[in-house]
């Protein structure tokens, strides 16, 4: 059902933002801290060509109608979003140390 109020509104884009952070925290248990902290270019630099390969994905995806291969749309559009939240941590210097990153630490 879509929202009709601003409580409604909060409701679904809290459940998009749970399952982007739950994406978010699944994938930094692969990758560790150290694909985006050792980036050519630097963190943001890296960011930046992975935001850009991701938007024209997208567009292509978009323009052509053509179906995904291999991840949908929409996981192109939860990567996207995460990716914004990454560089909000590199910027605000959030993103982890590899050298001090525990990989066993986990839930």
């Amino acid at each position: 059902m879509k929202p009709t109020n601003l409580m409604s509104f909060r409701d679904v884009s809290s459940r998009y933002y749970t399952m982007l952070q739950e994406i978010l925290v699944s994938k930094q248990k692969d990758y560790g801290p150290s694909n985006i902290a050792n980036a050519p270019g630097g963190p943001l630099n890296g960011l930046r060509v992975r935001i850009f390969d991701k938007v024209s994905r997208i567009n292509n995806l978009v323009e052509t109608g053509a179906e995904p291969e291999n991840e949908s749309l929409r996981d192109s559009f939860y990567d996207l979003a995460n990716y914004a939240v990454i560089a909000l941590m590199v910027i605000d210097d959030k993103w982890p140390n590899p050298k001090e990153w525990d990989a066993d630490d986990i839930e």
